[in-house]
């Protein structure tokens, strides 16, 4: 049945109201995050490392689900003018899904070139693999820290020692947030059309590693909010549209923490099943 004017000015209306709560509680929340990241962020600049399994059952007083025998190591990387604080409730997710190998990684405040990091990345990796005995680790990385981890598995042979990269709020296609902020060299580069894009945008037959990029249609730091998709023919990617959240609330929402999770766990199974088909998914 065809709606009247006056009916459909009131759908159009109630859609654009909706939208604006929607907004206005993301924004709210990404207030309280901005709030307590900033009396997290000190302990953030401390060296950390393995999370020792010991302590893991102790926390979970040893009733809570237990990973897979060798599971693999699990290490995240933080965005832009960031540090591994960024991760505290994140950690304390994995170690309660049994994931009690978690490194967060800080990178130079002064880096200045993403592809520097990149090769730090590397070299902590092999370092870790070669602690624990591993041949593979499953990378996540917040921001700048997906595209520091999506250069390393791209460009620098990362391939054949990462299963699962896991992207959050990543800006694959580059985004125009904060013209002003293109003093800084590393912004530059995740600017639609930089060098480090155009390269990540080349041919890259082979890979074997799994891409999951979570994007938010709430997301103002991604600008416009799809380029935190990931669109490359020859990845194997999932891209999972997250509703209602920001920017900084990617990496401590719970339900995004969910949906991190069923991505590592399912990266047990695609490289051995060869079921690793690009899609799409939605979380709420």
């Amino acid at each position: 049945m065809a709606l009247t004017p006056t009916a459909l000015t009131s759908r159009i209306a109630g859609g654009f109201a909706d939208r604006v709560a929607d907004r206005m509680k993301a924004t709210a929340l990404e207030l309280a995050v901005l709030a307590g990241h900033l009396v997290l962020y000190p302990s953030g600049l401390i060296p950390s490392g393995l999370v020792p399994s010991d302590v893991v059952a102790a926390r979970r007083g040893r009733t809570g689900p237990t990973a897979p025998p060798g599971t693999r190591p699990v290490v995240l990387l933080h965005g832009f003018v960031d540090n591994r604080s960024v991760f505290v409730l994140l950690r304390r997710a994995l170690a309660r899904h049994g994931r009690d190998r978690v490194e967060s990684l800080n990178y130079s405040p002064l880096t200045c070139d993403l592809r520097t990091a990149a090769e730090l990345l590397g070299r902590r990796v092999e370092e870790l693999l070669a602690r624990t005995g591993h041949a593979e680790v499953d990378l996540v990385g917040h921001s700048l820290g997906g595209l520091i981890a999506r250069y390393y598995v791209q460009r620098l042979g990362g391939d054949a020692r990462v299963r699962t990269l896991v992207m959050l709020g990543t800006p694959h296609a580059g985004t125009t947030f904060v013209p002003l902020a293109d003093a800084h060299p590393l912004v530059r580069q995740m600017r639609p059309g930089s060098e480090v894009l155009r390269l990540l945008a080349d041919p890259a037959p082979g890979c074997r590693t799994r891409f999951v990029s979570f994007w938010s249609d709430l997301d103002q730091v991604m600008v416009p909010v799809e380029t935190a998709r990931l669109d490359h023919p020859d990845l194997i990617v999932h891209n999972v549209r997250v509703s209602g959240v920001g920017h900084l609330a990617l990496p401590v929402h719970p339900t995004v923490a969910v949906g991190i999770l069923a991505a590592l766990d399912d990266g047990e199974r695609t490289r051995d099943t060869k079921d690793g088909s690009p899609g799409s998914a939605s979380v709420a």
